[in-house]
C-alpha cells in the first residue's frame, strides 16, 4: 500500500481530498491544485462551496482567477458531501481549533471531521492533521476515531500531523514556499506525507512524531506570545517612565544580533496567537506541570485591551470630557493589517469595554463591514456593528479616535487633522508631523506632544 501510494504521490494521480476550506485549507487546495493534483475541497458551508464552484474566492491570498482557472479545468472542486473521501487517496483536516469560554481547548469541529472520515476510510489511504493543537491529539483523539472503521493506523492506512504555517495577508512566505514540518505515526506515514508536500513547498522538515510537530506549531507561537508580551509590558512602563518605547525599539534594531524586535499593540488576535497558549497550558496540567511563563505573557497580552480602554479614558478626561457618553471611533478591527481576518482580534475586547463603560462606539474597517461582539462574560448581548464610511464628517463628530488597526490604505495625516483627539495603539502616527498635540500614543509618554 505504501508503494502505490507513493507511486501515485509522484505521478501526480493521487486524488485529494482537503476538510476545511478556511484560511489554511482553501490556500492548500488550491497550491496542490496548481501543482497537479486533483483535489477537491469539503466544507460543511453552502457558501464556501458555492463560491469555489462558481470559481469565486473569499480569501484575499487566493486569488478568484486561480480558482476559476482551476475549476474550469476540472482539477478542483467543492462539495459538503462526506462521502467524495472513499474516493480520495489523501485527506487533510484544516478545520478550526479555537477555545471554550473557560480557555479549555475546543476539538469539536476536528472531532466531527475525523468522524467524517471513518465510516468512509479505506485501506491505503493517508490522513493528515493540519489543525493547530495540543501534543497528543493526532494519536489520542484523531486516530482513535479513524480506527472505529475497523481500520489500524500505520497497518491499514497512514496518518500524520503537519502543521499550518499561513500567515493572512503575507506575500513573501505562503502555502508554496514555507518550509513544512512533517510527524508521522510511523516512517510510512510521515515519508508518504512529506512526499506529497513537497510537491507544494522546498523544504520538509520530519520530526520522530505526530506529538513533537504539534510541540513545533505551539513553540513557534508561543515564541510570539511571549515576546509581545514582553513588549507591551515595557510599553506601559515606559508610558510611566516618560520614554517613547517605540524610539527605544527602533535604537534596539541597530544591534545586528542577540534581538528580534517585536512592537506593542492593544492585544494579540487571530486564530493562533490568543489561543495557543492555552492549548499547551491546558494539556500541561496532566502532567502536574504549570506553564507559568506562558501563561503569565497570555495574562499581559490579556490586560493590554483595558490598558487601552484606560488611555482612551485619560485622553478624553485631559480634553474634558467623561468617557460615558463619549463618541468613540474604532479605526481598524482586523487582527492584524491589511487583511479581512477579524477573528480575536483586540478591537473586539476595546470595544466590549467601551460600551460597558458608557461610550458610543463605531468603527471604520475597509477590510471589515460587519464585526460580531460581545455575547461573553464583558458584554452579554451579542452585537453586530456595520462599518461606517471614513469621511471627515465622521472624525468630526467623534470625541476621540482610537487606531487599532495600522492599514496601509489610510492618510493618518487627514486623519489627525480631522479628529478632535486621536490614541494611536500601533504607531500609525510616526510620520505625522502636524498637529501631534491631539495623539497620544501606546508606548509613549501622555504629553499629548
Amino acid at each position: 500500500m505504501y508503494n502505490q501510494l507513493l507511486t501515485k504521490i509522484k505521478e501526480k494521480s493521487a486524488q485529494v481530498a482537503v476538510i476545511g476550506l478556511g484560511y489554511v485549507g482553501l490556500p492548500l487546495a488550491t497550491g496542490l491544485a496548481k501543482c497537479g493534483y486533483r483535489v477537491t475541497g469539503l466544507d460543511t458551508s453552502t457558501a464556501k462551496v458555492d463560491s469555489i464552484k462558481a470559481g469565486g474566492s473569499y480569501i484575499p491570498d487566493v486569488p478568484a482567477a486561480d480558482v476559476a482557472d482551476l475549476v474550469n479545468t476540472a482539477t478542483l472542486s467543492a462539495t459538503t458531501d462526506y462521502d467524495t473521501l472513499r474516493e480520495r487517496d489523501i485527506i487533510f483536516i484544516c478545520v478550526p481549533t479555537p477555545f471554550d469560554s473557560m480557555k479549555a481547548p475546543d476539538l469539536t469541529f476536528v472531532r466531527q471531521a475525523a468522524a467524517g472520515i471513518a465510516p468512509r476510510l479505506r485501506a491505503g489511504q493517508l490522513v493528515v492533521l493540519q489543525s493547530t493543537t495540543y501534543p497528543g491529539t493526532t494519536e489520542e483523539v484523531v486516530q482513535p476515531i479513524l480506527e472505529e472503521s475497523g481500520l489500524i493506523a500505520g497497518q491499514d492506512f497512514f496518518l500524520a500531523f503537519s502543521p499550518e504555517r499561513i500567515d493572512p495577508g503575507r506575500a513573501d512566505y505562503t502555502v508554496e514556499n514555507t518550509p513544512k514540518v512533517v510527524g508521522g505515526i510511523n516512517s510510512e506515514s510521515a515519508s508518504l506525507a512529506g512526499e506529497l508536500l513537497a510537491r507544494l513547498t522546498p523544504q520538509i522538515h520530519y520530526v520522530s512524531t505526530p506529538r513533537a510537530a504539534e510541540m513545533t506549531k505551539l513553540l513557534e507561537n508561543i515564541f510570539r506570545s511571549v515576546n509581545i508580551a514582553l513588549v507591551n509590558e515595557l510599553a506601559v512602563l515606559s508610558e510611566r517612565m516618560g520614554i517613547d518605547f517605540w524610539e527605544v525599539i527602533e535604537a534596539a534594531k541597530t544591534k545586528p544580533f542577540g534581538f528580534m524586535p517585536f512592537y506593542p499593540s492593544p492585544g494579540v488576535g487571530g486564530h493562533c496567537i490568543p489561543v495557543d497558549p492555552y492549548y499547551l497550558s491546558w494539556k500541561a496540567r496532566e502532567y502536574d506541570f504549570y506553564t507559568r511563563f506562558i501563561e503569565l505573557a497570555a495574562e499581559v497580552n490579556g490586560d493590554m485591551p483595558y490598558h487601552t480602554v484606560e488611555l482612551v479614558g485619560r485622553v478624553l478626561n485631559g480634553g474634558g470630557k467623561s468617557l460615558r457618553g463619549a463618541n468613540v471611533l474604532i479605526l481598524g478591527v482586523a487582527f492584524k493589517p491589511n487583511i479581512d481576518d477579524a477573528r480575536n482580534s483586540p478591537a473586539e475586547r476595546v470595544i466590549e469595554l467601551l460600551i460597558r463603560e458608557g461610550a458610543n462606539v463605531s468603527y471604520h474597517d475597509p477590510y471589515v463591514p460587519q464585526f460580531k461582539i460581545g455575547g461573553d462574560i464583558v458584554l452579554k448581548d451579542k452585537l453586530s456593528l456595520a462599518n461606517v464610511p471614513l469621511t471627515a464628517a465622521s472624525l468630526n463628530q467623534a470625541d476621540c479616535t482610537v487606531i487599532v488597526t495600522g492599514h496601509r490604505d489610510i492618510d493618518y495625516k487627514w486623519v489627525v487633522n480631522e479628529s478632535k483627539l486621536v490614541v494611536d495603539t500601533v504607531n500609525a502616527t510616526r510620520h505625522v508631523i502636524e498637529n501631534r498635540a491631539k495623539i497620544a500614543r501606546l508606548g509613549a509618554p501622555l504629553k499629548m506632544e
